[in-house]
């Protein structure tokens, strides 16, 4: 089974909720066009690490969870497109490793 995918924009949207604070309001605290921000909580741009720098300095949190939250839909939403098609791929389990060659001795 495969978990929904919720893009960062929603954790972020529930942040400023609970801070009542408007897109643009953090736009200007993080020093960014208030529209970086509305596409982010729109799904609809990327959260790229300048802005993982800055939200994890505005909200006190590591920047690599902004990071990883983008990470994971990234993959979630990999893994419902074509999931299926790359299970069916090979993998290198089972296969036959080749014995190591021997080193040259150089003379």
């Amino acid at each position: 089974m495969t978990r929904t995918s919720n893009h960062p924009g929603e954790r972020l949207a529930e942040q400023l909720e609970a801070l009542r604070m408007s897109a643009a309001e953090l736009g200007r605290q993080l020093n960014v066009p208030t529209n970086r921000i509305t596409a982010i909580l729109k799904g609809q741009r990327a959260i790229t690490g300048d802005t993982a720098l800055r939200l994890g300095h505005f909200f006190n949190t590591n920047p690599q969870f902004w990071l990883s939250l983008r990470a994971i839909y990234d993959l979630r939403q990999a893994a419902q497109a074509v999931g299926a098609t790359i299970s069916r791929l090979p993998t290198l389990t089972g296969r036959a490793k080749k014995p190591a060659a021997a080193p040259r001795r150089v003379v």
